[in-house]
């Protein structure tokens, strides 16, 4: 089955037809800007522009930075606030005539990792968590999706964890790959402590430096980096996308 992937993020939407029996993208990815303020209307038309550029009449799947319930969504990250409450799915359908899908974009990454990346054919629990901006996350059991979940605002010495692990604090506060694995390490420690995972996929743009700090971590669950890369959003929001109300 093919269907067009688009991940939209607090900078870019990007997307690209993905074949997802396989999982590869079968034409290059198209970016356009994320608008800013970034209200529905506004991320519609750009999602829009990604469709009219591969001149797509199939089925969509959207992954966006939001809890995405039934298309509705309940929270907004890196997105105008005016999301919280609305119908993304009816939205995006509406703008561009084609059957959606609409999922976070944590999900999104997760569900491709699951089925063509590190997670493939794992059983028991998996979590992964991609650490960039933020801390986002996306949890399994048996491969089934268990949706919107937020670990990455477990409290750790009173602050969220993203605001001591993401890949930004470290860039902001300069810090050593040494002192960054110690913050990241008591994140995982943590999340071994309340959810005794089977496996942690660590994702992001550091999962491509994993030589650099995943030694350092002491953790008894085995933690493994991100297959996917880049192409996860795209291909994991095309997944959400195989049903007409995934």
């Amino acid at each position: 089955m093919q269907i067009l992937g688009v991940d939209i993020g607090g900078t870019g939407t990007k997307g690209a037809p993905v074949d997802t029996e396989k999982g590869v993208l079968l034409k290059e990815r198209f970016r356009v800007p994320t608008p800013h303020p970034a209200k529905p209307d506004a991320v519609a038309d750009a999602v829009l522009e990604v469709v009219r550029h591969f001149k797509w009449k199939g089925k969509i799947g959207v992954a966006f930075p939001a809890v995405v319930k039934s298309g509705v969504c309940y929270s907004a990250a890196n997105v105008d606030a005016a999301w919280i409450g609305t119908d993304g799915r009816s939205l995006f359908e509406r703008k561009t005539g084609c059957a959606c899908g609409m999922l976070n974009d944590a999900d999104a990454a997760g569900l491709a990792e699951m089925e063509f990346g590190a997670g493939k054919g794992q059983k028991g629990l998996v979590i992964m968590v991609t650490l960039g901006t933020g801390i986002g996350s996306a949890m399994f059991i048996d491969g089934k999706l268990i949706p919107n979940s937020e670990i990455g605002h477990i409290e750790i010495r009173g602050k969220d964890a993203e605001l001591r692990a993401s890949d930004r604090i470290r860039e902001a506060n300069e810090m050593s790959w040494k002192k960054w694995a110690k913050n990241v390490d008591e994140y995982m420690r943590t999340i071994e402590r309340l959810f005794s995972p089977d496996l942690i996929i660590v994702g992001g743009g550091v999962s491509k430096k994993h030589e650099k700090w995943m030694p350092r971590l002491n953790t008894g669950c085995k933690v493994v980096p991100a297959m996917m890369f880049n192409d996860a959003g795209i291909v994991g929001a095309a997944l959400g996308g195989r049903g007409p109300k995934a």
